[in-house]
């Protein structure tokens, strides 16, 4: 994609993210319905679907050629990653959403021929926007993050790890994962993934580890933190599958493959 291009469909992803903001916002009071998809806490609600619906409609528009991959069904049936995709989770952290109307997030990525050109993620509530585009770095409301630029230490770092998946999930060592919890500096937990990649680029925690997330949860994100300088895994260390469900450790590069090498063993 050419420099200018990718500048222009930036600007205007970026004028939409804060448009659908700006129109969940306003709705935040209304009353709205609460459903679920997988499971009791796979909770969807009328403000998802209407916000990627918002994002359907205007790439459809605007960009016929380009195609949709998103949480809630209602864009396009996506199988490879060849053109222009947008990959969008309309709002991340539905469960913040429902319960606390804060720390959820839109999250848009968009991707050129399966590479990142560029990623969106905003903090809604907080009207913090977090940005990358690839080869020009990451932002945070406009200001470049370079944190992740410091050397860091394992012991020195805190964590991300969404306990549920880690140490429920049949896959992993929980023995591997104890001691990982026992040399960090501490753990935390936000309920959005978008986010929490938002706080690894940020710099305001060192990575964030979890077993099972889809794309939409990660395109924007993995952009954004390659750009202000980390890495984005599976948590084996094996490259991730944009088109499927993935487990996850995006960090500051100097505590990726101690993580991986030492603490983490993923059964067959």
């Amino acid at each position: 994609m050419e420099t200018q291009t990718k500048q222009q469909l930036f600007e205007q992803a970026r004028s939409w993210v804060l448009e659908a903001g700006e129109k969940i916002r306003q709705q935040m009071e209304q009353p709205f319905k609460v459903e679920t998809k997988a499971g009791p806490n796979d909770l969807v609600t009328e403000l998802d679907k209407e916000t990627e619906k918002f994002f359907v409609e205007k790439i459809n528009s605007t960009y016929p050629d380009h195609k949709l991959f998103g949480e809630e069904g209602f864009g396009d049936e996506i199988k490879t990653l060849d053109g222009t995709v947008w990959i969008v989770d309309p709002i991340d952290g539905t469960m913040n959403f429902v319960h606390q109307k804060r720390n959820f997030a839109i999250s848009v990525g968009v991707y050129q021929d399966g590479v990142g050109e560029f990623g969106i993620i905003y903090d809604v509530m907080a009207d913090v926007l977090y940005t990358g585009i690839q080869g020009e770095g990451a932002y945070k409301n406009g200001k470049r993050l370079d944190s992740l630029s410091k050397p860091q230490s394992l012991e020195s770092s805190i964590l991300c790890i969404n306990s549920f998946w880690a140490l429920r999930n049949k896959r992993v060592s929980e023995e591997g994962i104890h001691r990982l919890v026992e040399k960090v500096r501490g753990t935390r937990s936000f309920g959005s993934a978008a986010l929490e990649f938002a706080y690894v680029a940020e710099g305001i925690i060192d990575g964030y580890l979890t077993m099972s997330l889809m794309p939409w949860d990660i395109a924007a994100g993995i952009v954004i933190v390659e750009e202000a300088g980390g890495i984005t895994t599976q948590a084996d260390g094996e490259p991730v599958n944009m088109l499927e469900k993935n487990s996850i450790l995006t960090s500051h590069k100097d505590i990726h493959n101690e993580i991986v090498s030492e603490y983490i063993e993923l059964k067959k």
